[in-house]
């Protein structure tokens, strides 16, 4: 059996006919709709009430300890969340470009944000198909978390494959509340 192209074909025909598709037409009202105060967000540098802020460039991405319950968070929180971890985690073991969530420069627009995606997207998928099975299996090494070191790299590829997901429904679920906000009176 072929896993990595099974790996490919399974997160490819997500992206192509599920979670790319349902992000066409974003609009930068949606990406920084707040469904409740206090979310997460995007925010133009200076302007975040989050207890960390990070980001290299006009806009800053919300961070803080972990919180129970843990804050809501907007589209634009959401993307740059996929963006940053899944370049970073090409930039560390498949050759991409270098990405670091305190210096990254964090998408302003909603179409900026999606072009981000895109790229990081392409330069992931293509990492991951070039891996083969020797690369799938071999350690992840001294850039991963040292408790990850010797765990196989198609760990980490199936990791980013959950958070695509995950992350990709819960921005789906956003867009569905935000275009059905008008029909609840009592919906911000």
């Amino acid at each position: 059996m072929d896993w990595n192209g099974e790996m490919v074909e399974q997160i490819e025909s997500h992206w192509r006919t599920r979670l790319r598709p349902r992000l066409d037409g974003l609009t930068d009202d949606e990406y920084f709709w707040q469904p409740v105060a206090g979310c997460w967000t995007v925010s133009r540098r200076g302007a975040s009430t989050a207890p960390l802020s990070f980001g290299g460039g006009d806009f800053t991405w919300d961070y803080g300890e972990r919180q129970d319950p843990e804050p809501v968070t907007t589209i634009a929180w959401r993307l740059a969340h996929l963006i940053v971890s899944v370049a970073g985690s090409t930039a560390k073991h498949l050759g991409g470009p270098p990405a670091d969530l305190a210096t990254f420069d964090y998408a302003g627009t909603a179409d900026g944000a999606l072009r981000q995606l895109d790229d990081t997207y392409d330069r992931w998928i293509d990492g991951v198909r070039g891996l083969g099975e020797a690369g799938l299996a071999r350690p992840q090494g001294p850039a991963a978390p040292p408790e990850f070191a010797d765990a196989p790299l198609a760990r980490l590829v199936l990791y980013q494959i959950v958070e695509v997901v995950h992350h990709g429904a819960e921005i789906c679920l956003l867009r569905d509340l935000y275009l059905r906000r008008t029909l609840n009176p009592t919906t911000p």
